[in-house]
């Protein structure tokens, strides 16, 4: 089940990290048809395998069977991961969608579309995988259960991203201007992420536990032993929870929430069924050393580590890429679209990195923890036993092997035996303890070198060089290709003036003019630079005027017209500057204290100031 919450976040990843190509797919009605023999197909396979598990676990042992099916569903739910990627990247569907009236201006909306046509790949693989399912673990829940189960189970994953993209559109939308220049910066929206990831993993559980149609446990023998056992651990709760997973049926428990008022204690009805009452309390104590052992509070740290090393990955990926000189000519020997590889080529990098740091850092992870966790049962019991007999009682319910390990946790049978010679050798847990607390310690380290990078990289004077020296690399290689393009000369020369090379920017800008002279914002960035350069050596305030009134003759704008005001102001025309700074602001929207401030200028000069 775990395994879902990966499927979910990568299909999150593609979505996220499309970027539509500049030149045109498919048409609308081609797109729709190869999507609909994409879904065809896919179904026929998901169909065919399961029918031939369906068959084998008529005459195969119970163990055989599970792991035909298990992997079987590993290949059905890896390969819808490809079919919507296909669907994202092949197909642009996106790109289709964006011509939608509201979808298409709502970035939250849109991503919800992608997400559940994702949900509903997974879907038809669960439900074309239930009569397998139902022949080899005899559940007594019917299809749409265990369909809705599997969705209930995996979506609260998604929920934290949904609310702050939700979010994120309102404040775009509706903010006032400062909060949204504000929203604009790194530091911003570094900062906004981590307030909202930290307070929805305080709150989610309240919501999460609806989403899960919990209910509180009825008063009983079992919520008083339940109690009892976390009053004499010191552990509060806001309640204890009938957690109907999979129609109940799942021998299994849980906890979750970091804050006392928001933490909950799960129960499967199955669990109350089938446990004797020192089983139970074994299970209780083996979630309350969840809690007491922080490990809820490192799974939100492991989960901010990994976005930490995405933002520097990004850059550091971004960088070597385009400084990979094979990888470019291979790009242009392919004779496929140079955007739509390297927009590929990136997203297969960024769930490269997903998928080896969830399935081997947090895996690693994760086993120890549930470890410590079975550990903690020799803090609240004389003995481990009824741990023991109650995983034996997992696995022969489960029908699954006990040597069969996840990336997530330690097979049935591991977990006996280190339960059983840590009964044996108490110093075999103090050995876990400590080995637990050196990889965390690592960890954290190289989370803080992580900063360190991420710092330098995307917000301090490193991560500008390199930035520049980037862009600057790869204009110079995309003019020398396209020697008569205009555009590349007048972005080389945005860069060169952001860097301060004015002589560089001012021959750039001109190189982009001879290619193209009817160019308004070229021409009004060449104006700018003559009228205002810092390098009085390059001012040249005649033709710079000349730039100008050309430039506000082709496009009436306000940034246009604050060249042209300016202009008339470096030559000595002061009330023609005030008549083009006034219409400058009138036309201006947004911030409008750069106009205001230059309108003042020109004011006072144009009354004889000094």
């Amino acid at each position: 089940m775990f395994g879902n919450f990966l499927y979910f976040i990568v299909a999150l990843l593609i979505y996220s990290t499309y970027h539509p190509t500049e030149e045109p797919g498919l048409g609308t009605a081609e797109t729709l048809a190869f999507f609909l023999l994409l879904c065809g197909a896919y179904a026929f396979y998901a169909l065919f395998s399961f029918r031939r598990i369906e068959a084998l676990a008529r005459h195969a042992p119970e163990p055989v069977a599970d792991q035909q099916f298990q992997a079987a569903l590993l290949r059905c739910s890896l390969l819808a991961v490809g079919v919507y990627a296909v669907a994202i990247y092949g197909l642009s569907l996106p790109a289709l969608l964006e011509r939608l009236p509201l979808v298409g201006r709502v970035a939250t909306l849109q991503a919800m579309v992608f997400l559940a046509l994702f949900t509903g790949f997974l879907a038809l693989a669960w439900s074309a995988g239930f009569s397998a399912y139902r022949r080899i673990y005899r559940p007594d829940f019917g299809r749409g259960e265990y369909v809705t189960s599997n969705i209930s189970f995996a979506l609260p994953v998604l929920l934290p991203w949904l609310a702050l993209s939700g979010t994120l559109d309102l404040l775009n939308a509706f903010a006032p201007g400062p909060v949204r220049r504000i929203l604009e910066t790194t530091e911003g929206q570094i900062g906004v992420f981590s307030a909202f990831l930290l307070g929805t993993a305080i709150v989610a559980p309240a919501f999460i536990k609806r989403f899960w149609r919990c209910r509180p446990l009825a008063a009983g023998p079992a919520r008083a032993r339940i109690e009892a056992l976390c009053r004499r651990a010191g552990l509060a709760f806001a309640d204890i929870l009938h957690w109907p997973l999979f129609g109940g049926r799942m021998i299994t428990a849980g906890v979750m929430g970091l804050a006392r008022r928001f933490r909950y204690i799960l129960v499967t009805p199955s669990l109350l069924e089938v446990l004797e009452p020192e089983e139970l309390d074994a299970v209780m104590a083996h979630e309350i050393g969840h809690v007491k052992r922080r490990h809820l509070l490192f799974y939100l740290l492991f989960f901010a580590g990994y976005l930490l090393l995405s933002l520097v990955f990004y850059d550091l990926f971004l960088y070597g890429m385009l400084y990979t000189d094979p990888l470019w000519e291979a790009f242009r020997r392919s004779g496929l679209s140079q955007a739509t590889l390297v927009s590929v080529v990136f997203s297969a990098a960024i769930l490269g990195v997903f998928l080896v740091y969830f399935r081997f850092v947090f895996g690693f992870f994760m086993r120890n923890f549930e470890r410590q966790a079975d550990g903690y049962v020799f803090r609240l019991l004389p003995t481990a036993r009824p741990l023991v007999t109650t995983l034996e009682k997992i696995a022969a319910a489960s029908r699954q092997s006990p040597d069969r390990p996840n990336w997530h946790h330690f097979s049935i049978r591991q977990r006996i035996e280190f339960l059983l010679a840590c009964e044996a050798d108490p110093r075999r847990l103090v050995r876990h303890d400590r080995r637990v607390r050196r990889a965390i310690g690592l960890y954290l380290v190289v989370l803080a070198l992580l900063a360190v990078v991420g710092y330098q990289v995307n917000l301090g004077t490193v991560g500008a060089r390199m930035s520049d020296h980037l862009f600057t690399t790869l204009l110079e290689r995309e003019i020398a290709k396209n020697p008569h393009s205009a555009s590349l000369y007048g972005m080389l020369g945005d860069l060169q003036y952001r860097r301060r090379n004015w002589e560089e920017a001012r021959l750039a800008w001109e190189a982009s003019l001879l290619r193209k002279p009817d160019n308004p914002v070229v021409l009004n960035n060449l104006a700018w630079l003559l009228a205002t350069c810092e390098e009085e050596r390059l001012r040249d305030p005649p033709r710079a005027l000349a730039l100008a009134l050309e430039a506000a003759r082709l496009q009436e704008s306000s940034f246009i017209l604050d060249t042209l005001a300016e202009s008339y102001f470096v030559n000595g025309r002061y009330e023609e500057a005030l008549a083009a700074g006034e219409r400058a602001l009138r036309l201006a929207a947004g911030d409008r204290r750069h106009y205001e401030d230059q309108l003042r200028k020109f004011r006072e000069k144009a009354r004889g100031g000094p």
